[in-house]
């Protein structure tokens, strides 16, 4: 079965979504059978792409949209949203 998810996620990381957070988010986001896209002020960047990601631009406290397709797309975004819940691995980084 191909999901079609859409979910809203909160930037909480103090430094925002940086190049370390980045590389979190496309390793995470290779390993599932989805195509993830995430979305900030109508920029879109492949959730596998560290360039990407950062061309985004999202400080803290940014919202963005994450939307996934495919046949783990729930799990990719069950993980992808623990991880930006989790200040993606870095707890140093709380406000």
């Amino acid at each position: 079965m191909s999901e079609n998810l859409k979910i809203t996620l909160p930037v909480l990381n103090r430094l925002g979504l940086h190049a370390r957070a980045a590389a979190k988010i496309a390793a995470l986001a290779q390993q599932y059978q989805a195509d993830i896209i995430l979305e900030k002020d109508g920029v879109k960047a492949d959730a596998r792409s560290i360039l990407d990601i950062l061309c985004l631009g999202c400080s803290q406290g940014s919202e963005v949209h994450l939307r996934a397709q495919g046949p783990e797309a729930f799990q990719a975004v069950e993980a992808l949203s623990d991880l930006f819940h989790h200040y993606f691995g870095e707890p140093q980084c709380r406000p």
